[in-house]
């Protein structure tokens, strides 16, 4: 019987045979096989002193969530500790990447002796690291504007607290600053080999000194915090443990320094049912209210891509969904959500026309074979921050490349009270282009975790033609709350790359951080200077939202793709 205080995923990756999960994109994720350990999200309650034991390592986060990496054989034992409530398996995170100050009514804040430049307010992003060397982190004298650097990848020295990776201090920095580039990088190894970090964090708040103040951001004399996402392992990529814990680390350090925080998120992925209630929104809408801060969060590049298909099934009612999956295509998950009250049959035909037997409503792993695919099956109960049901398809190949070709799925209503559905397959651009759903649905293509509650939610718009970037993530009725919150400059932004110049970067990463400095010069206006003492968190989301302005093309505000408007107008009068 699956354990019911862990998620669907990590049930069906323990169910899973070795071989299966190898194949697999997605069940392995979270998983160290030389170690045969797991790092798994916990939400607990009571003292932390009982989290750990033997061969289990605890980092607590703030709220009642804490990161704990155990071996896998330990994992239904601790679930059965009583004040465990949740286990929540990682999940991967993609980058949210495919003329601008001025589109964002920037500039006549920052103008004067007067204007607002984020001094005195922290900004922290949670990444792929900075190029510390670049000319826009450092001040006039050459100094670093990073007060702490965490690099999760690096071995060593990891922060208080924590267990993985090395903090560097800003005095350890400037060290490394004053020796130059060759044996300052051997100090301070931390590296951006994306450049998407430095490019974010360059948007938001880069002082533009490689290009004179030109490609100035916006909270440019704010002082930074850095986490680098990452472990030490070969072919490793960030993952949501590494964010939730990159989270923490900064808010906890805003508040042992006294000092308001803007915090960007650029990364996301498509796993789960969309309605804010996985531990890891959970987590980040209950740590908005610690300390003096704001999160802002893109809502990724999947609103044109064919990764999404919606409907409304009725009683006695048969839906008929089409996917194609390319050629070459090595492994594919796909999850279907619903309402838990709505009882529906399940049947699935292959490329070849082959009928696979009906699916069974049993909570579980069910196993198929067809043609070159074996297909997991995993039908899932609701968990205790959800009324949804998830049921889950893996499809793994029998030699390397899965069956390709046309495959369909047909839902029936057997017993339908609300009847809504949802299909998501993974984003990232990881797919074959040929692979995704004949009838697309756009709605709802928001990137978790920009679906939790307490976040400003930003998608994208091309500032050159002021029209909406139909790459953006769109919200959707069905949502538990109203997203995105509005849209900032997404395409061909200007912004510092590693080496010490700039490039053009598309995409809702770099919308992001356009709100996110936006929130560091609010919270300079109203917590720094006395004009509103309480300028923070939900209020910030108010004011952007009330300060947005019409796109053309929308009629009715809020809408599903822009949110409440344009640009980031700030408003403070």
């Amino acid at each position: 019987m699956p354990d019911q205080k862990v998620d669907n995923l990590l049930n069906l990756s323990m169910d899973a045979t070795p071989k299966e999960r190898e194949k697999s994109e997605n069940l392995n994720v979270g998983y160290d096989p030389k170690t045969r350990r797991w790092d798994v999200i916990v939400k607990y309650s009571g003292p932390e002193s009982g989290l750990a034991g033997v061969g289990i390592e605890v980092v607590s986060l703030l709220g009642g969530y804490a990161i704990v990496t155990l071996p896998e054989s330990e994992i239904d034992a601790y679930s059965n500790r009583e004040q465990i409530e949740f286990i929540e398996k990682p999940k991967r995170l993609y980058f949210e990447t495919l003329e601008e100050r001025a589109a964002s009514c920037i500039l006549p804040v920052q103008a004067g002796n007067d204007g607002l430049t984020g001094e005195e307010i922290l900004v922290g992003v949670v990444d792929s690291g900075v190029d510390y060397f670049h000319p826009d982190f450092r001040n006039e004298d050459g100094s670093s504007r990073i007060l702490k650097l965490w690099d999760q990848s690096i071995p060593g020295n990891p922060p208080e607290g924590y267990i993985r990776g090395t903090e560097y201090t800003k005095d350890k920095i400037d060290e490394a600053l004053a020796l130059g580039e060759t044996e300052g990088r051997r100090l301070v190894p931390s590296r951006d080999f994306s450049g998407h970090g430095t490019a974010v964090l360059g948007i938001a708040a880069g002082n533009g000194r490689a290009s004179d103040g030109v490609n100035r951001g916006l909270a440019y004399k704010s002082d930074f915090l850095v986490v680098k996402m990452g472990n030490a392992r070969q072919n490793s990529f960030p993952r949501t443990t590494e964010l939730i814990e990159g989270i923490d680390y900064l808010v906890r350090q805003a508040v042992k320094m006294g000092r308001p925080i803007a915090v960007n998120i650029s990364f996301g992925n498509n796993y789960g049912s969309h309605r804010g209630d996985s531990l890891l929104e959970t987590y980040i809408s209950n740590v908005a209210n610690v300390g003096r801060s704001v999160t802002c969060v893109g809502t990724g590049n999947n609103g044109n891509d064919r990764i999404h298909t919606a409907g409304k099934l009725r009683q006695g009612q048969t839906e008929m969904i089409e996917m194609s999956i390319g050629p070459y295509e090595t492994t594919l998950n796909l999850q279907l959500w619903k309402a838990y009250a709505d009882e529906i049959e399940i049947s699935i035909e292959t490329p070849s026309g082959e009928k696979l037997p009906g699916l069974s409503e049993k909570i579980g792993t069910q196993r198929y074979r067809a043609g070159e695919t074996d297909l997991l099956v995993y039908y899932g109960k609701p968990g205790p921050f959800q009324v949804t049901q998830e049921i889950y398809f893996e499809f793994i190949p029998t030699g390397t490349y899965l069956t390709s070709g046309i495959w369909k799925m047909y839902l029936r209503g057997r017993r339908i009270k609300e009847g809504n559905y949802n299909l998501w397959l993974p984003g990232g651009n990881i797919l074959n282009p040929v692979t995704g759903f004949y009838r697309p649905t756009a709605e709802e293509t928001l990137t978790i975790p920009s679906t939790a509650a307490r976040v400003i939610t930003v998608g994208a718009y091309d500032s050159r033609l002021n029209a909406f970037a139909d790459f953006s993530g769109r919200g959707g009725k069905q949502l538990v709350y109203f997203k995105p919150d509005l849209v900032a400059p997404g395409v061909d932004i200007t912004a510092p790359v590693p080496g010490g110049g700039y490039s053009g970067m598309t995409g809702t990463s770099f919308a992001v951080p356009f709100v996110t400095g936006a929130a560091a010069l609010m919270m300079e206006w109203g917590i720094v200077r006395k004009n509103d003492p309480f300028l923070w968190g939900e209020k910030v989301k108010a004011y952007l939202r009330r300060g947005a302005q019409p796109l053309p093309g929308f009629e009715q505000y809020p809408n599903a793709s822009t949110g409440w408007g344009e640009d980031v107008i700030i408003r403070l009068h």
